[in-house]
């Protein structure tokens, strides 16, 4: 993981021998930071291009399979449809997300968001054929979950706060989805809860499994 610093000039003319240490700025979190950038240029480049590239690259729809098809598959996480929904979105994945990257890696936390990406996808186009799909909360869901399911552990039983997370954010979203008429999409944020609780659950199994091989 590579690091970006900045040095202040504390200490160079002080006369008392600074260390120059300084401060530091550290790309900390690859992952989450480079979603974060992306989905902030790919707000301005659908401002730039009045909704084009939004359209056909960052929102998911039914449509016919194409390249286009495939990058909206992924994509469809990295579009907002304006500032207060980048912000709403991003306040949370940036304060969840450098935890979540830290305790299982960035290549694993990439592969459940893809995975996450595509089944919000998936079923958008199946259920929603009509309705155009765009914005991250599905794996800010994903996310809150998944960090209540970080001391799970295999064989130790679930951890009651991790049910009342599920219990509160999944079962008012359940709750929005037949009573609530809005523009959330809340079968997004049900399945981004649901993935990131199988996450947790195969995680700490395969934690669990390595521990017993290591005592073998």
């Amino acid at each position: 993981m590579s690091d970006y610093s900045m040095l202040t000039e504390t200490g160079k003319s002080s006369g008392k021998g600074g260390s120059g240490k300084g401060f530091k700025i550290r790309y900390d979190s690859p992952v989450v930071l480079t979603f974060a950038v992306i989905s902030l240029a790919a707000l301005g480049l659908g401002y730039l291009t009045k909704g084009w590239t939004t359209e056909n690259l960052f929102s998911v729809y039914r449509s016919k399979f194409s390249f286009f098809w495939l990058v909206r598959m992924f994509g469809h996480t990295l579009g907002h449809a304006n500032m207060t929904h980048f912000v709403s979105n991003m306040t949370l994945f940036l304060l969840l997300g450098p935890q979540l990257e830290n305790r299982y890696g960035s290549k694993n936390l990439l592969e459940m968001m893809g995975i996450a990406s595509v089944v919000a996808g998936i079923f958008q186009m199946i259920f929603f054929p009509n309705v155009m799909l765009l914005g991250a909360s599905g794996l800010v869901f994903m996310m809150i979950i998944l960090t209540s399911a970080v001391n799970l552990k295999d064989g130790a039983g679930i951890p009651l706060s991790m049910i009342l997370i599920i219990l509160i954010y999944l079962g008012s979203e359940i709750w929005d989805a037949f009573t609530a008429h809005d523009n959330i999409s809340h079968l997004t944020h049900i399945l981004g809860g649901v993935c990131g609780a199988v996450f947790g659950f195969l995680y700490a199994k395969e934690q669990g499994e390595q521990a017993e091989s290591k005592i073998k």
